[in-house]
Parts: structure tokens; sequence; C-alpha cells
């Protein structure tokens, strides 16, 4: 059997009520306002996802806290933004590694001892200093 997919709408409306701890009305004016929307058979009945009852969780858990339902709204929204930015940058950050690890002849650099900027080319190293240097405190 394979695993169960938490975004297959495949509860009825009355198990994800009882689920999430609510009535069936309470479902129905979310999906009205579009706090949450279930997936739809043919007959056009209402089928919610593991993720929506989670999410009707979280519209409780908000509404409790005393946020109204556009604020709800908005908390939902904003979340849904920042994992949509999330994963974006995780794609863009991806890009642009592959794309330096790709580039051909890039530009190295190293610090040098005076704290300059020294460009280096692919595949040497740094010369190394073998000056010796005594510290001695002030005072002694």
């Amino acid at each position: 059997m394979s695993d169960l997919d938490e975004t297959r709408p495949i509860l009825t409306i009355s198990m994800a009520a009882e689920l999430a701890g609510m009535h069936p009305q309470t479902l129905r004016q979310y999906d009205r306002l579009g706090l949450v929307q279930p997936g739809r058979t043919a007959g056009q009945s209402r089928r919610y996802s593991l993720r929506d009852v989670t999410k009707l969780r979280e519209i409780q858990r908000l509404s409790t806290e005393g946020l109204s339902l556009e604020g709800i709204r908005r908390v939902l929204d904003l979340e849904d933004a920042v994992i949509a930015l999330r994963t974006r940058v995780r794609e863009l950050e991806t890009a642009l590694a592959d794309a330096l690890l790709a580039q051909p002849g890039r530009r190295v650099f190293a610090a040098g001892a005076e704290g300059e900027v020294e460009t280096l080319r692919t595949g040497t190293r740094v010369r190394r200093r073998t000056d010796v240097v005594v510290w001695r405190p002030l005072g002694r």
C-alpha cells in the first residue's frame, strides 16, 4: 500500500468537520469565504484533504485567539506567500550554485598580507610567506 497523500481530497464534509472539531456548517461557511477550498466530486460534493483539516484547525486556533475571519484570511495568505517565497529562494540558490560551478574560467580571489585583494587563476595557490614575527608585550 502506498503512503497517504495529505493533499488528496478524500474526506467528506462530516468526516473533516469531526476531525477538525467543527460543525459541517462552519466548513461550508469557510468554503464560501475562501478560507479553505476543498476539492469537489463530479456531483459537486465537497472533499477535504488532511492538509485542509490542518488548515481548519489553524483557523479555529486563530479564531479563539480573537482574530476576525478577515484577519485569519490575511494570516493564511501571508503564510502561503512565505512558503512560496522560501521555495523560490531555494530554487534560485540551487540555480545560482549550479551556474557558478559550471562557469568556465571563473575568478578566484584571496586576501593579501596587507589586506588587499589578489586575483588568482583557477588551480593556483596563494604563495605563503615564511617571515618570522616575534611578538613581545609592551612594558617587559
